[in-house]
C-alpha cells in the first residue's frame, strides 16, 4: 500500500494534537514539493480529509537536507485504498454511471537494480582507496637511511666536478655557430708534416686522443708517428703541450679507447699490426701488440673497436679492419700478446649480388674493407665500406669458410650476406642508426651520403653533400634524424 504526502506551510499547532503516523512513514511515496503546494487546496475540498498537524523534523531524514526547512510542516496522508473509495463514492453522487471496479496487476519486472554514477563512491571503493595510500614511514625511514651515504657521495662528486666552469646560462636565443674552445697541436708532429690521423675520447668524457701519421703515402717503414693525450679538465691546460706523448715507429692510422677502462687505448698502424697503450704507464704504455706474424694484417688498419667478450665479461676483444680483405678479432693473452681469437675474409667470389647491380670482378681476389659498423639491435649483424664503392650486410654467425688463401691460424670464414647499390668511388665510412634497427648510412669519394635499408638493395635518399671526398658520417646519438658527415673541404 502507498500513501501521498502533500506538505502545506508550517502552521503553530499544539504536541497534543500530534497522531501517530510512523506506520505509515514506511511506505510513503514522496512527490515533488511543487506538486504538493498546488493540489493541496484541492485534495481537501474533494476528499474532506482530516488534516494531521505538525510533527517532528527528524522523520524527513530520507529527504534532501536543502529541503529540511521547509518540511516542518502539516501533512495530509491519505491511504491508495482510501482515494479509490471516496472517489467511488463522489461518482455516485455527481453521475449516473455505474461504480468503477479496479484490479490491481503485478508490472512485467519487478526487479531492480542499484547503480552507482561516476561522481559516487562506494564506501568499500573508499577504504581500498585509503589503504593504498596508506605510507608505510618505518621502511621509508630506512630505506633514505640506506641510500643517504650514497647519495651525499654523487652530491660531494657534482659539488668538486669543473666540469660546467665557466658556463654561463643564456635565456636569449642562442647563435647557432660552433665556437671552438681549444685547439690542441703538438709542435713536433706539425714540424714533420705529419697529419691528424684519428681523435678518440675516453670513457670518462675528459681525455681526448689524437694520433699522428700520413695519408698520402710515404715510407712507412721509416717514418715516425705519434700518439697524444690531453686531459681537458686539467686546470692550466697548455693546448700545445700534451700530456702524454707515445713515439711509434709506424704510422698510426686509427684509434680507439677502452670503452669502461679510461687509460687503454687500441692503435692500428700502417703496418698491419694492432697496439694497446696505457695511458696511466708513462714509461713503458704498450701491453699488448700482435707482433708481425702470419696472422697481422698485411695491409694497414683502417679501424679498430673494442668488442665485448661474451665467454669472460671482464675481457674485451679487439676487432681490426683493414683494406686486405680481413676482418680479424684479437684476444688478449697474459705475456702481452694479442692472440687471433676468430676472423673473417671478403672474397668477390662469395659476395650475393643483386641483378641490378654491376657484378664482382669474379675470382678469389680479396675486396678491401675500409670501415665498419656493428648494427645496435642485433650484436650479429654489421655493414662494411670496402674499396669497391659496395655497402655490404654481414653477419658474425657466418659458417661458410672463405675462399681467401692465407697461412692464418684460425679458419677465416665468408660473413657478406647482401651488396648494396655502390657509390661512385670506395666508401671510407659506414653508419649505423641507434634508434632503426635497418637503417644506415654511408659516405665516399663521390661526395654524397646514402641512406640505405638493409631490406632493400637500392638507397632511400642519395644527397649531394659535397664536391670533394666525404672521410666520415655518424648518426647523432640522441635525435633520430640529424647526422653528421665530414668532407675534404674542411667542413
Amino acid at each position: 500500500m502507498s500513501t501521498i504526502c502533500i506538505v502545506l506551510p508550517h502552521a503553530n499547532s499544539r504536541r497534543e494534537e500530534l497522531p501517530s503516523i510512523s506506520p505509515l512513514l514506511s511506505c510513503m511515496a514522496v512527490s515533488s514539493l511543487n506538486c504538493w503546494a498546488q493540489n493541496v487546496s484541492k485534495a481537501l475540498q474533494l476528499y474532506k480529509c482530516k488534516i494531521i498537524k505538525s510533527f517532528p523534523r527528524g522523520m524527513f531524514q530520507g529527504l534532501p537536507e536543502a529541503h529540511h526547512s521547509e518540511i516542518t510542516s502539516l501533512i495530509l496522508c491519505i491511504s491508495q485504498e482510501q482515494l479509490i473509495r471516496m472517489s467511488s463514492q463522489t461518482d455516485k453522487k455527481s453521475c449516473q454511471t455505474e461504480q468503477i471496479s479496479t484490479v490491481e496487476t503485478a508490472a512485467q519486472s519487478h526487479t531492480s537494480r542499484d547503480a552507482i554514477v561516476q561522481t559516487d563512491q562506494s564506501k568499500d571503493a573508499l577504504q581500498d582507496f585509503q589503504q593504498e595510500v596508506q605510507v608505510d614511514y618505518t621502511s621509508l625511514l630506512s630505506f633514505l637511511q640506506r641510500v643517504e651515504d650514497a647519495v651525499i657521495k654523487e652530491l660531494n662528486k657534482n659539488w668538486k666536478s669543473h666540469a660546467f666552469d665557466g658556463f654561463e646560462v643564456n635565456w636569449t636565443d642562442q647563435n647557432e655557430a660552433v665556437l671552438c674552445l681549444h685547439t690542441l697541436s703538438y709542435p713536433e708532429a706539425q714540424d714533420q708534416n705529419l697529419q691528424v690521423t684519428s681523435v678518440s675520447w675516453n670513457a670518462t668524457g675528459s681525455v681526448v686522443a689524437c694520433s699522428y701519421g700520413r695519408l698520402d703515402g710515404g715510407d712507412w717503414s721509416t717514418e715516425k708517428s705519434y700518439v697524444c693525450t690531453w686531459n681537458l679538465d686539467r686546470r692550466g691546460l697548455n693546448p700545445q703541450r700534451p700530456d702524454l706523448v707515445v713515439d711509434v715507429p709506424s704510422s698510426v692510422m686509427c684509434l680507439a679507447f677502452h670503452p669502461s677502462q679510461p687509460s687503454l687505448i687500441a692503435g692500428g698502424l700502417f703496418s698491419g699490426e694492432l697496439v694497446v697503450w696505457d695511458t696511466s704507464r708513462t714509461e713503458d704504455p704498450v701491453i699488448w701488440r700482435t707482433g708481425m706474424t702470419d696472422d697481422t694484417h698485411t695491409d694497414p688498419v683502417y679501424q679498430v673497436n673494442w668488442l665485448p667478450d661474451a665467454k669472460h665479461r671482464n675481457n674485451s676483444r679487439l676487432l681490426s679492419v683493414s683494406t686486405d680483405g680481413k676482418i680479424l678479432v684479437w684476444r688478449e693473452e697474459r705475456d702481452g700478446r694479442l692472440a687471433l681469437a676468430e676472423g673473417f675474409a671478403m672474397v668477390a667470389q662469395q659476395i650475393p649480388c643483386s641483378t641490378r647491380l654491376k657484378k664482382f670482378v669474379r675470382g678469389e681476389a680479396a675486396v678491401g674493407v675500409t670501415s665498419l659498423s656493428f648494427s645496435h639491435f642485433d650484436h650479429r649483424v654489421f655493414v662494411v665500406g670496402v674499396e669497391g664503392g659496395y655497402s655490404l650486410k654481414c653477419s658474425t654467425a657466418a659458417e661458410t669458410l672463405a675462399l681467401h688463401p692465407t697461412s692464418s691460424s684460425v679458419p677465416l670464414r665468408a660473413p657478406a650476406e647482401l651488396a648494396f647499390s655502390p657509390h661512385g668511388g670506395p666508401v671510407y665510412s659506414v653508419s649505423c642508426s641507434p634508434f632503426h634497427r635497418n637503417l644506415f648510412l654511408s659516405c665516399g669519394t663521390d661526395g654524397q651520403v646514402h641512406l640505405h635499408s638493409m631490406l632493400q638493395t637500392q638507397p632511400l635518399i642519395s644527397l649531394q653533400l659535397s664536391k670533394k671526398y666525404l672521410f666520415c658520417v655518424r648518426w647523432s646519438p640522441v635525435r633520430p634524424l640529424v647526422f653528421a658527415a665530414a668532407s675534404g673541404e674542411g667542413k
